[in-house]
């Protein structure tokens, strides 16, 4: 297990807190991303996710490396699922601290906005009806095909 990981298994939110907690930390922050069944009126069956894991790993310790900058003091534990998720399941934790709550909770945002931002996830949202990949435009899932001559 490592502070900053993508993961095959479901995620034990307890064995990250040990990256974060110490006798100089009073206030720890705990955010859980979970599979919802309905997003806008679709219901979801399951998602499935994908990640360039060497890429995200090294994103993730880099999202608390920024965090570290604007919040010194501040620790920071994160893990993403990979494969097939259903509904409730754990898709994503994660865990800062800092001696104060006002830092935990700011940080905590900043690393679940940055998350979206720079980690190379994608999302399949497998409906009743169809399916879709999910993800930010600046990344693109295996199944794109991309014109990279031009660049």
């Amino acid at each position: 297990m490592k502070q900053f990981e993508i993961v095959t298994e479901p995620i034990d939110i307890v064995k990250y807190q040990q990256y974060v907690l110490d006798e100089h930390q009073g206030g720890v922050v705990t955010f859980t991303g979970h599979v919802r069944e309905w997003t806008q009126g679709t219901r979801t069956v399951y998602l499935e996710y994908e990640a360039y894991i060497p890429m995200a790993e090294k994103m993730l310790a880099q999202i608390a490396d920024e965090i570290s900058e604007k919040w010194p003091g501040v620790k920071t534990s994160i893990a993403h699922r990979i494969g097939k998720l259903d509904a409730t399941e754990i898709a994503v934790v994660i865990l800062t601290s800092a001696p104060h709550r006002h830092n935990a909770y700011r940080a905590n945002m900043y690393a679940v906005d940055r998350l979206k931002e720079i980690v190379p996830i994608w999302k399949k949202e497998i409906w009743e009806d169809g399916e879709e990949w999910i993800g930010d435009s600046r990344h693109y899932h295996s199944s794109v095909e991309v014109d990279r001559s031009e660049n």
